[in-house]
This record gives structure tokens, sequence and C-alpha cells, in this order.
């Protein structure tokens, strides 16, 4: 005859799945009897006038009435800006080998890049420059780059009119001639 095949452990494991199943049962007994009922209404949660999240449905009394021509669907239009369409700075850095380089506009010290496309004259280090701005892959790129020429500066005189002049008195030499 052969032996049994129920073991002590197939037993323990059959018991243990039969408690789960009757604690499961019980539990589903208990919240339903505690539970409000209602189903659907106690599950409705509203949004109010601001955005939060609420359990009471929305007063229409106080109802707005708001134009089809009001709404806006998209990005507005851009106004015109007071901002400078022509930027000046300066050279901070350009490798004419590789042909590109940063300008550092004057006024905000932002950087941005310059490539040897976007230059209307050769650069170098330096020099201040008035340049455009346009959208690029990594950032804003400098295009239309061109050389600020410096006021044209007057050279220095000598001061030979000096020497024609009298000298002016001492304030102690024009006091004594005053006493005298």
């Amino acid at each position: 005859m052969g032996r049994s095949q129920e073991t002590f452990s197939k037993k323990e494991k059959e018991k243990k799945r039969l408690k789960k199943r009757k604690d499961k049962e019980l539990k589903k007994q208990e919240r339903k009897e505690t539970s409000e009922g209602g189903g659907l209404d106690n599950m409705m949660a509203y949004v109010d006038e601001f955005g939060n999240i609420v359990d009471t449905p929305p007063d229409l009394s106080k109802k707005k009435e708001v134009s089809a021509e009001s709404i806006e669907i998209g990005v507005p239009k851009r106004e015109d800006s007071d901002e400078p369409t022509v930027r000046t700075g300066v050279v901070v850095f350009f490798n004419d080998s590789k042909g590109y380089g940063f300008i550092r506009e004057i006024g905000s010290d932002e950087k941005f890049f310059v490539h040897a496309n976007g230059l209307m004259q050769p650069i170098v280090e330096h020099d201040k420059v008035e340049f455009d701005l346009e959208r690029g892959q990594k950032g804003m790129n400098a295009i239309n780059v061109t050389i600020v020429k410096p006021p044209s500066q007057k050279p220095v005189e000598a001061k030979a009119d000096d020497e024609d002049k009298p000298e002016e008195p001492d304030s102690e030499d024009a006091k004594s001639e005053e006493e005298e």
C-alpha cells in the first residue's frame, strides 16, 4: 500500500488559505455594514473657482458669464517690447581657426555664442561690437556682428601757450603786495 500524499505542511498551507478567505469575507461584510452608503455620491469630488478639490457641488447662483471672445486659446500675441534690437558688447573670446567665440553684453554681462557665419567683418578679442540675437539650438546666438568704431579723439596738443601766459602770484604773495 502506498503512503498518504497529504503531508503536515500541505495541511497547514490549506488551513492558512481557508483562514485568509474567511478573514477577507469578514472584512467585506464589515465594510458593507459600516459604510454610509450613497455609492457614487460619496465618491464624487468637485473643483471650486480657485482650482481646489472640494466635496460639495458648486453654488450655481454665483455663476459668472464669460464671453467666448474673451477666451484666448494658445499663446497670446507678442507685443512690441522696449528692448533694443541692436545690442553692444565686448568680444571676450574668439578662436579664428575654429571660427567661434563669445561676446559679453555691456550692461547685463550675459555671454552669447558667436560663429564666424554671423560676422559682418573680422573680429578679435577685446573688440567692442554691435550685434543682433537669434535663437540657436543651445541658446541665443549673436548674428550680424560689426565692430563699433570708437569716436575719433583729437590728439592732445602740447601746451606751448602756457609759456606765453604770465604767472599768477601765489595767494601769500598777493596778500603781502596788498598790505604794502
